[in-house]
C-alpha cells in the first residue's frame, strides 16, 4: 500500500467554507499521470495540484494541475493555493516561489498577515494576453439561459483569450449575471460548431462597474458546472480590459462566487509590457483538511 498526503485549502477568501476548494499533494513522486487523473476525479474538486521536484534545481517545484477529467496547462486558484500550502511548510525562498508548469514558469509572492502567518498568495500569470476566436453574443446567450440583449457587446464581442489557459470571456449585465444558468447542450453545439475551442468550452461572464468585477464561470463539458472563484480567467479579463481601456497599467476587485454559498474575492493587476499585457491574480486562503490517500 503506497500513502500519499495531501492538504485542502479554500482560496481566494478569509473565511471556510467559502471561496474555491483545492486539493494538494505535497509531494506526488511516485504517482502516474492516470493516477493523478484519477486522484483528482476521486477529490471532485474544480482542480487538484501535484508537487514533484522541478527539472531546474533553481525552482521551487514542478506543479501539475487536473480538473475531474484533464490536466490543465495552468490556472489560478490551484496556483494560489499550493502556494500557500507549501510556504506554510517552509518551501518558499524569501517569500517567493517558481512553479513550472506546461504553461511555463509562474512566479508566486506569499502574503503573510499582521501575526507573520502565511496568509495567501499572488500569482504573475505565465503567458502575455493572446486573443482568438469571437463567438456570436446569440450562442452566448443560449449557453447561459440569457438574452442575445443580455450580452454587452459596446466594449468587446465574446472572445476567446488566455494568459496562460483559454476562456471564452462575455461580458453581461449586471441583473442578467445572478440568473444565468448554463445549458450543457447549447455548450455542447457550440463547442461541435467552432473547431477553434479545440474540444474546450469554458466560459466566463462578468459585469463591470469601474474598477468592480462581478463574475462567473461555466464550464459544464469538463465537469465544472460553475466555479467559485476562477484566477487565470479573472487574470485574463484584467488584461482583456486593459488592451481596450489603454493606459500603461490597472488594478481591478472581482467577486465570484456568490451565487454558489462561496462568495471569493480576487485582486487583479494587468501591466503592458515588452511582449504584452502581463497579469497577476491574487487573494487569501484556509486550510481546511489533512490527510492521506491509499493506493
Amino acid at each position: 500500500m503506497r500513502t500519499y498526503a495531501y492538504e485542502t485549502v479554500d482560496v481566494f477568501t478569509e473565511t471556510r467554507f467559502g471561496g474555491n476548494q483545492l486539493a494538494v499533494f505535497t509531494d506526488a513522486r511516485g504517482l502516474s499521470a492516470s493516477e493523478m487523473q484519477s486522484l483528482a476525479a476521486e477529490m471532485n474538486y474544480s482542480e487538484t495540484t501535484f508537487v514533484l521536484p522541478p527539472d531546474d534545481p533553481a525552482n521551487t517545484a514542478r506543479v501539475r494541475i487536473f480538473t475531474r477529467v484533464h490536466e490543465m496547462p495552468f490556472a489560478g486558484h490551484p496556483n494560489v493555493g499550493t502556494a500557500f500550502v507549501l510556504a506554510r511548510h517552509g518551501r518558499d525562498s524569501g517569500g517567493v516561489l517558481r512553479f513550472e508548469e506546461i504553461a511555463g514558469l509562474v512566479e508566486v509572492k506569499v502574503a503573510m498577515n499582521a501575526g507573520g502567518d502565511v496568509s495567501g498568495a499572488t500569482i504573475a500569470a505565465p503567458q502575455p494576453l493572446s486573443t482568438g476566436i469571437e463567438l456570436p453574443p446569440g450562442a452566448i446567450a443560449a449557453c447561459t439561459g440569457l438574452t442575445p440583449a443580455d450580452i454587452v457587446v459596446a466594449n468587446h464581442r465574446p472572445v476567446r483569450a488566455s494568459v496562460g489557459v483559454h476562456f471564452v470571456l462575455a461580458e453581461v449585465t449586471g441583473e442578467a449575471l445572478s440568473r444565468a444558468t448554463p445549458d450543457l447542450s447549447h455548450f455542447r453545439a457550440v463547442r461541435d460548431a467552432a473547431p477553434e475551442l479545440e474540444g474546450r468550452f469554458s466560459l466566463f461572464v462578468y459585469a463591470r462597474d469601474g474598477a468592480k468585477i462581478r463574475a462567473r464561470m461555466f464550464a459544464p463539458i469538463g465537469g465544472t458546472w460553475e466555479d467559485p472563484a476562477t484566477g487565470s480567467a479573472s487574470a485574463t479579463v484584467a488584461a482583456l480590459l486593459l488592451s481596450l481601456d489603454g493606459g500603461d497599467s490597472a488594478a481591478f476587485t472581482l467577486t465570484q462566487g456568490v451565487e454558489m454559498g462561496r462568495p471569493s474575492l480576487l485582486h487583479l493587476t494587468a501591466r503592458r509590457g515588452e511582449d504584452g499585457i502581463r497579469a497577476t491574480v491574487g487573494g487569501s486562503c484556509v486550510p481546511v483538511f489533512r490527510g492521506e490517500a491509499l493506493l
